[in-house]
C-alpha cells in the first residue's frame, strides 16, 4: 500500500468505523434504495461484503472470523439460511449450536458490521439436497420451486418463520439490527424454463411474499433479470463487470451477490485457483462499467461441511481458497490485496456515489472512467482491457503505465492509490505438522461391519427401490439383498449391477467382490464381479452409498439413485435378478450401535487390529495437541468414509478417489479446537475400502513463510 493511500486511508477507515458502529447500534434505520445504492439514513453506501455461512464453522470461530474480515475492509457479512438443518422435521426447529443463526447476526452486530441473509429457502450452495428438508419430497403432490400450492405453503411457513425469528430478536436494520437486505429464491432464471408455464407467476408470488412480510430492508433475487419491483436482481458469476445485464429498473442499484474467490471442488477434481489479481480487476470494472456499489465475495471463508451435509461428490472442506482459508487463517496475498483494493475505493466512495461515471477512450482496449462529484470532487479508474500486454496511456496531461488487464484507482483523478495488478501482499504458506501419530497397531481397535443376509430383513419388495426415498436421507447407505439358489456345484459366475450413483460395494456370501462408483455430473455407471457361486443358497449383498444428495437443476425432487438392474451370468446361462424378492436394510449395524459416541463405542464388540478389510470401524484416542493452531486430521493413507471426533462427525473422506495427476482431492480434514478436550479425544472411522490407519496423524496448522514443511 502507498505511502499517499496509507496516510488517507487511517482518516477514512476511522470514519466510517464510527459510522457503521453508530448506524448498526443506534434505533432503527431507514433503508431504501436508489438507481445508484442502497441508501441508510439518507446516506447512500458503498459496500464490500463476504460470504461466511455459520454452519461451516463453530460458534467459537465466528467472532475471529468476522473480525478478520472487518479489518480486511469488509462491511457486510452475507449467509444463507439452511432449511434442513433448522427443520429436520415439519414443525420441528432447531437454532442451537452451529445453527445458531441469532447468535451469528449478534455477533457480526457486536463488530459493527451489517449482515445480508440469503434466505432462499433454496439455496444450492453445494449443500445436501440444495438446503432442502427430505421430508419435502414426501408432501404428496409437491413440485419444488414452482407456482405449485404444496411447495409454496412450506416455503412461506419457513420464510416467515426466519423472518419472525429476526424480528422477534430486532435484528433487522429497521429495527436497529445488522441486516440490510435480505434474498428470496436462489438463481432460478437457471431452471426457469423447465417449469413452463408454472415458472414465471412462483417468480411473482415469491417476490411478493417476501415483501409482504414487511421486514423493513429491500429484498434482492439473484440471477433472476426480470425480478420483479420492489425486488432488486442482482449478478452471480466470476466476471459480472463484463457479464451482468444490469438493474432491470433505473430506481434499483447494481449489486453483486456472489462474486466467487475461487470454486467449488468435487472428489477427482484439482482445486480451481482464482488469482487476487483477477479477482480485483473485475470488481473495480464492476464498480466502473456496472455503476456497481454492492459486492459480495463467495466465499470469502468457506469452511467445513461437517457431518454430511455436503451435496452430491463435493469435498469436505468449502472454498478453502477464500481470503480466509477453511481453518480461519489469513490466505495471502489474496486477503491483503483484496483489502488494499477496498481501501482505495473507499477513499474516494463519496465521489463515486454523487453521480454516474463517463466513460473516455484511451486506446483499442483501454478506457477511462471518470467520476466528477457534485462537491467538485474527481475520481478515475483507468482500465487496460488487454490481457496480453501492458500499455502506457495519456490521461488529463498526464501519463500511466497500466499492466496488463489491469485497473489502476485514481481518488483524486491524478495519483494511483491502487492497481489491481500490482501485489504488494506477500504470499505466504500453509503447513501441516503432526503432533499426534497412531502408528502403533496397540492405538486402535476395530469392528467388522456385518453384512445383512436376505433372511435378516424386514423391509422387502419384488422391485429395486430408489435409494433415497427408501433411506429418507437418515444415512448414506442402504443394502439391497437377495438370494438365489444354485443347484450345480461351485462355478464361476459374472455379476453386473448397474448403479444410479454414487458408490457401489458387492458382497457375495458376505465376501466382498468388487467395488465402483460414478462421478461428479456422470453419476450411472456398471459394476461387474467374477465370483463363485455355491451349491444351495446364495446370498447377495449390494450396499449402495450416496455421497451426498443432488442439490441444483430442476425437478430435484424428481432423481433417482442406487441400484437400477442385477444380472448374474455364468457358462450356461443368464438370470436377471432385478425382479427377485429383495431385502433392505437402511444404515449400518455401527450407525445404529452409534459406535462413533462415546457412549455407543461402549457398546459394540471391539477386537484387536487386524488385516485391513472392507467395511471396518477403526477407534483410538488421542489428547489434543498443545497451543491454538487449528487441528486437521491427515487421512492421506485411508479409502472412503466418514470420522467422527467425540461422536461429532468432522465430515466424509474419499482419498482414494484422486485426480487425474494422481493425488487425492483433500487429505486433511479440518477438527475444530471447540470438538476436542484436553484428554482422551475419541477418534473414529468408518473406512468403505481398506485404509491403512497406522499412518494417520493429528496436525497442527499454521501460516508461515516457505518452508520444507508439508505444504496444506
Amino acid at each position: 500500500m502507498s505511502w499517499w493511500l496509507w496516510q488517507n486511508w487511517t482518516v477514512a477507515a476511522a470514519f466510517l468505523v464510527v459510522m457503521v458502529a453508530f448506524l448498526v447500534s443506534a434505533g432503527g434505520a431507514n433503508l431504501t434504495y436508489d438507481g445508484r445504492s442502497l441508501i441508510i439514513d439518507g446516506e447512500r453506501q458503498m459496500l464490500f461484503s463476504g460470504s461466511i455461512h455459520y454452519p461451516r464453522s463453530t460458534p467459537d470461530m465466528w467472532p475471529s472470523l468476522i473480525s478478520k474480515a472487518k479489518e480486511g475492509g469488509i462491511d457486510v457479512i452475507e449467509t444463507y439460511v439452511f432449511w434442513n438443518l433448522h427443520e429436520p422435521q415439519p414443525g420441528q426447529y432447531d437454532f442451537s449450536g452451529r445453527r445458531d443463526i441469532v447468535a451469528f447476526m449478534k455477533q457480526i452486530q457486536a463488530q459493527g458490521l451489517y449482515a445480508c441473509l440469503r434466505i432462499g429457502p433454496y439455496i444450492e450452495g453445494e449443500w445436501t439436497y440444495g438446503g432442502f428438508p427430505f421430508w419435502l419430497h414426501d408432501v404428496p403432490g409437491i413440485v419444488f420451486r414452482s407456482n405449485n400450492e404444496p411447495f409454496k405453503f412450506y416455503m412461506q411457513n419457513f420464510t416467515t418463520k426466519i423472518v419472525k425469528l429476526m424480528k422477534s430478536e430486532g435484528l433487522y436494520a429497521s429495527q436497529g439490527g445488522p441486516i440490510i437486505l435480505s434474498q428470496i429464491e436462489n438463481e432460478y432464471q437457471n431452471v426457469e424454463k423447465a417449469f413452463g408455464e408454472n415458472g414465471p407467476p412462483y417468480v411473482q408470488w415469491a417476490a411478493e411474499m417476501a415483501v409482504g412480510l414487511q421486514t423493513g430492508v429491500p429484498w434482492c433475487m439473484c440471477k433472476q433479470d426480470d425480478a420483479p419491483d420492489p425486488v432488486i436482481n442482482a449478478c452471480n458469476g466470476l466476471r459480472c463487470g463484463e457479464t451482468f445485464q444490469g438493474p432491470n429498473s433505473p430506481n434499483k442499484p447494481s449489486i453483486w451477490t456472489e462474486n466467487w474467490t475461487s470454486f467449488y471442488q468435487v472428489y477427482g477434481q484439482n482445486a480451481t485457483i482464482r488469482s487476487a489479481e483477477d479477482i480485483a480487476y473485475h470488481v473495480a470494472l464492476f464498480i466502473a462499467r456496472k455503476n456497481g456499489t454492492f459486492i459480495n465475495y463467495y466465499m470469502y471463508h468457506g469452511g467445513t461441511n461437517f457431518g454430511r451435509t455436503a451435496a452430491e461428490y463435493m469435498i469436505t472442506s468449502y472454498y478453502d481458497q477464500s481470503p480466509l482459508d477453511e481453518y480461519g487463517l489469513i490466505r495471502q496475498p489474496k486477503y491483503g490485496h483484496l483489502k488494499e483494493l477496498h481501501a482505495a475505493v473507499k477513499l474516494c466512495s463519496e465521489t463515486i456515489l454523487s453521480v454516474f461515471p463517463s466513460m473516455q477512450s484511451l486506446g483499442e482496449q483501454q478506457e477511462a472512467y471518470v467520476f466528477n462529484g457534485d462537491s467538485g470532487g474527481c475520481a478515475a479508474f483507468l482500465v487496460n482491457i488487454d490481457n496480453r500486454k501492458s500499455v502506457e496511456v495519456q490521461f488529463q496531461n498526464s501519463s500511466y503505465e497500466l499492466p496488463r488487464q489491469s485497473i489502476s484507482i485514481l481518488p483524486d483523478c491524478k495519483t494511483v492509490a491502487f492497481n489491481t495488478a500490482k501485489v504488494s501482499t506477500q504470499f505466504n504458506t500453509r503447513t501441516a505438522i503432526p503432533a499426534v501419530k497412531f502408528d502403533s497397531a496397540e492405538k486402535w481397535e476395530q469392528f467388522e461391519e456385518v453384512i445383512p443376509q436376505f433372511d435378516a430383513t424386514s423391509l422387502r419388495s419384488d422391485e429395486l427401490l430408489e435409494h433415497m426415498n427408501t433411506t429418507k436421507d437418515v444415512s448414506d447407505y442402504l443394502w439391497y439383498i437377495s438370494s438365489i439358489q444354485q443347484d450345480s456345484m461351485e462355478q464361476q459366475s459374472t455379476l453386473s449391477v448397474k448403479s444410479l450413483g454414487h458408490v457401489l460395494h458387492t458382497f457375495v456370501n458376505g465376501e466382498h467382490v468388487g467395488s465402483s462408483h460414478g462421478r461428479f455430473r456422470d453419476t450411472s455407471f456398471t459394476l461387474e464381479s467374477t465370483f463363485s457361486l455355491n451349491k444351495g443358497t446364495n446370498n447377495i449383498s449390494l450396499l449402495s452409498a450416496t455421497v451426498g444428495l443432488p442439490d441444483s437443476g430442476s425437478f430435484v425432487e424428481r432423481r433417482a439413485l442406487g441400484v437400477k438392474s442385477v444380472i448374474i451370468q455364468d457358462s450356461k446361462e443368464t438370470k436377471d435378478i432385478t425382479n427377485y424378492s429383495w431385502g433392505y436394510q437402511v444404515g449400518l449395524l455401527g450407525e445404529k450401535l452409534q459406535i462413533y459416541s462415546l457412549e455407543g463405542s461402549q457398546s459394540a464388540n471391539w477386537s484387536s487390529l487386524g488385516s485391513s478389510q472392507p467395511l471396518t470401524w477403526y477407534k483410538s484416542v488421542f489428547d489434543a495437541p498443545k497451543g491454538d493452531d487449528p487441528v486437521a486430521l491427515n487421512l492421506g493413507t485411508m479409502g472412503k468414509g466418514e470420522a467422527w471426533v467425540n461422536g461429532q462427525s468432522i465430515g466424509r473422506y474419499w482419498v482414494s478417489f484422486r485426480t487425474l495427476a494422481g493425488i487425492p482431492s483433500q487429505t486433511w480434514y479440518n477438527v475444530p479446537r471447540s470438538f476436542l478436550q484436553p484428554v482422551d479425544n475419541l477418534l473414529v472411522l468408518f473406512e468403505e475400502e481398506t485404509g491403512n490407519p497406522l499412518d494417520i496423524t493429528v496436525d497442527t496448522i499454521s501460516v508461515t513463510k516457505p518452508s520444507l514443511r508439508k505444504l496444506v
